[in-house]
């Protein structure tokens, strides 16, 4: 009679274990907002859409509140996936940590592919990197958003990541500083050769007030080189890559009173450095040096347009 009411009684948890992870399947997102607890990390959810969620993340690598936007595809629904995912990381200096959806119209051009879009702050000048003294970028991006992608949303491990100017730079050292975690990478005007003597880094981090030491330390540091797409074509093998930028003379998405833009033309010849390595260890690169244009979104969103056939057929998606 005693075993026969344990096993009763072990029938009645697992029966209600299943109950609930079913129950949990099976009722959708309401419209209105929610909290996620994840182990000490807790998750708030905005839905701006049935397919357009964003996420505020207790974040241990930041010692703060990180943001996140999440489209997600056609179909979607909780319990389904794996999904293939594509992150879209964004420029320095941006006002809006989402510009690929407010100015990029990300949610427009991936509208139609079966694959979950992530667009993660990543500081004004964040360099998709854990600072040596500050914020911790890089475990932020593919550690903690990660696993709540795959927790709560059934993102799966076919990935790839684009990105803009500094996020062009992110979505190259991301894909090479963890081998087999992106299938494809596409830089738009990106900063690929941050060690080329020019002091773009350098700059950038000094007209927002921070000190450069505190990122990589010392420029003539190792960690630099760590950092380094160019330094760290090698590491790419096996990864799909597309690189695009324009010459920094106005072009056809630039206003008639455009000016010449040295920006744009430093990092077309960092990103000709950067394939002519690439090349030069047998990595596939889709370069579109497209000539005539400026450092801004028109043309960024023109590349995303470009990439993303392949981006999508690297991670198992075609139309």
């Amino acid at each position: 009679m005693k075993h026969t009411a344990v096993r009763l009684g072990t029938f009645l948890l697992a029966g209600a274990a299943v109950a609930a992870v079913l129950l949990a399947l099976l009722v959708p997102f309401s419209s209105s907002d929610s909290d996620i607890s994840l182990g000490e990390q807790s998750v708030s959810v905005k839905r701006l859409s049935e397919r357009d969620h964003v996420l505020t993340v207790t974040s241990a690598a930041l010692g703060r509140e990180g943001t996140v936007r999440v489209l997600l595809p056609e179909g979607w629904r909780p319990g389904s996936g794996p999904w293939p995912v594509l992150y879209l990381l964004n420029a320095c200096c941006q006002s809006d940590y989402d510009a690929w959806a407010t100015r990029g119209e990300a949610a427009g051009l991936t509208s139609r592919y079966p694959a979950i879009v992530v667009m993660p702050e990543g500081g004004e000048v964040g360099f998709y990197s854990d600072w040596r003294e500050g914020p911790d970028w890089e475990t932020f991006h593919l550690g903690e958003v990660r696993r709540i992608l795959e927790r709560d949303y059934g993102a799966g491990d076919r990935r790839a990541v684009a990105g803009a100017s500094m996020g062009g730079f992110g979505a190259m050292s991301y894909a090479a500083r963890h081998p087999g975690m992106f299938q494809a990478a596409a830089s738009f005007s990106g900063v690929l050769h941050t060690r080329d003597g020019n002091g773009g880094v350098d700059w950038l981090l000094d007209r927002s007030g921070e000190d450069v030491r505190k990122l990589w330390g010392d420029p003539r540091d190792p960690q630099w080189a760590a950092h380094n797409p160019a330094d760290l074509t090698g590491r790419l093998r096996g990864v799909r890559l597309f690189v695009s930028s324009g010459d920094g003379s106005p072009g056809p998405l630039d206003s008639p009173a455009s000016a010449m833009d040295e920006s744009e033309a430093s990092l077309l010849r960092q990103a000709v450095t950067f394939a002519e390595r690439a090349r030069s260890d047998g990595i596939e690169v889709t370069a579109d040096f497209y000539g005539p244009g400026t450092h801004s979104w028109p043309y960024w969103r023109r590349g995303l347009e470009r990439a993303l056939p392949m981006l999508m057929d690297s991670i198992g998606v075609t139309m």
